[in-house]
């Protein structure tokens, strides 16, 4: 088991380097220029020279990769071109809010959407199948972020019973776990959660569809096992694939949320990328996705030793 957690170790770190590299280049063969934001109109050429040479845009582009992935390396992305903090600080705090925001649509999404599969999955063909089915093929369809406008209309504006906007009364980014700061993740973790329920439910029925029309199973039902003993054996058969989509969504809901944030101005890493889009601000901007890159290559990682571990048999082949 150690010997295949080194060698899945040992492959991540050539992604890692390739997910860098591709969040350095992608920022920087955007047009526009990154320091508009923070120079003056009329900014002499003198000026413009120093502050390409404060920010090291001066040096060419390959100098510029190693110094900044070597800075990145020790914890430092850098100082924002727009505020002037350091970089991390900023993508550390935003990242902690996306990850509260997706741990809890992922908790709701999945549960709810392996629940859907099972069901389906078991009742193939009857009206428990059609409705999880439709409700799965929704939640997929439908733009969260329309859904995301259509909720706070209907609970904010019209009902009035959960807030709109922000992550806090009155405006306040200090997070407290009660009820009146976790009234303001319930909207966006709700909207956040249709898409990966929609996609666990699916990937489930089909799962479990496939583990009942094999062979084993009627071997099982033949020896007289009790059908709770042959649900245990179809989650166990069922988890390990039903594992890596989980990962993959969650992957996504931490890195694909900048609409939704934005949607409730929720201060978290998707509304920090929209702001330093629009800001044009490059070591924000790098620093947001490089954090989020990295974090996808994480949690895959750590979704492979899940599943191995689940599975010997995936270490085997």
């Amino acid at each position: 088991m150690l010997q295949y957690l080194l060698r899945r170790f040992v492959y991540a770190i050539p992604i890692a380097l390739g997910v860098s590299v591709v969040c350095f280049a992608l920022v920087h063969i955007s047009p526009g220029d990154p320091l508009a934001s923070v120079l003056p109109p009329d900014a002499s050429l003198e000026m413009q020279q120093i502050m390409r040479q404060v920010y090291g845009f001066d040096r060419p582009l390959p100098v510029q990769f190693g110094f900044w992935l070597w800075r990145a390396l020790a914890g430092d992305l850098g100082v924002s071109i727009a505020t002037g903090r350091p970089v991390a600080g900023e993508v550390w705090h935003a990242f902690g809010n996306t990850f509260m925001l997706a741990a809890l649509a992922a908790a709701f999404g999945f549960s709810a959407g392996a629940l859907l599969g099972l069901v389906a999955g078991y009742w193939r063909g009857g009206w428990i199948d059609r409705l999880a089915s439709t409700l799965s093929i929704a939640g997929i369809s439908v733009p969260h972020y329309w859904l995301g406008m259509v909720l706070a209309i209907v609970f904010s504006v019209q009902l009035n019973w959960l807030p709109a906007t922000g992550a806090g009364p009155g405006g306040s980014a200090d997070w407290t776990w009660d009820w009146a700061h976790v009234r303001f993740l319930v909207l966006p973790a709700l909207t956040m959660s249709v898409i990966p329920l929609g996609i666990v439910a699916r990937s489930v029925r089909a799962l479990v569809g496939d583990i009942l029309s094999q062979e084993f199973v009627d071997a099982l039902r033949a020896k007289g096992l009790p059908e709770s003993g042959i649900f245990l054996h179809i989650l166990k058969n069922a988890a390990p694939t039903s594992l890596a989509v989980m990962g993959l969504q969650l992957g996504y809901l931490l890195g694909g949320s900048i609409l939704i944030e934005t949607v409730f101005a929720w201060p978290g890493t998707g509304f920090l990328l929209g702001n330093a889009i629009l800001q044009r601000d490059l070591p924000l901007l790098q620093g947001t996705i490089l954090v989020l890159a990295m974090f996808f290559v994480v949690l895959n990682l750590l979704v492979d030793v899940a599943q191995t571990w689940l599975d010997p048999r995936i270490k085997r082949a």
